[in-house]
């Protein structure tokens, strides 16, 4: 992760000889609470921990707003690419989400091919959107 990115938690998972790694960052001073406006950026990592070239086609994401309100977010690539990632090598991009809540959660998935063509899903873990203006509830 750059360092120009505040410390922020992680999250991680792997399949497939694939770890994903994601990073989420509110975004306080493009937010807007007053106007249900919040955002979040997500710094991801996806290393290739197998033997083989590998190549990102597709992005599927589920954004939860704090009101169970689930979105379906699919494309091609990410970032406007489609990056091939060598054993051993490292892929990084920076995206954004906005939310009409302060909390939520995203979970996905990225459709990948093998160097012969085969397709194959990669996990994208579960991470929290969390900002200083959710209510605390204590049990």
């Amino acid at each position: 992760m750059s360092n120009d990115l505040p410390l922020a938690p992680s999250y991680t998972t792997e399949s497939e000889n694939v770890r994903v790694t994601v990073f989420p960052i509110y975004l306080d001073s493009q937010s807007a609470p007053d106007e249900n406006h919040y955002l979040w950026a997500y710094h991801v990592r996806i290393e290739n921990l197998g033997s083989t070239p590998v190549q990102l086609k597709n992005r599927h994401w589920e954004i939860t707003d704090g009101l169970g309100r689930t979105q379906i977010v699919k494309g091609t690539g990410v970032v406007g690419e489609q990056p091939f990632i060598q054993p051993g090598e490292i892929y990084e991009y920076t995206s954004g989400t906005p939310l009409t809540t302060p909390s939520g959660i995203m979970v996905g998935y990225y459709s990948m091919s093998r160097h012969d063509g085969e397709l194959f899903s990669v996990d994208v873990p579960a991470f929290s959107l969390d900002s200083p203006y959710q209510p605390i509830i204590l049990n």
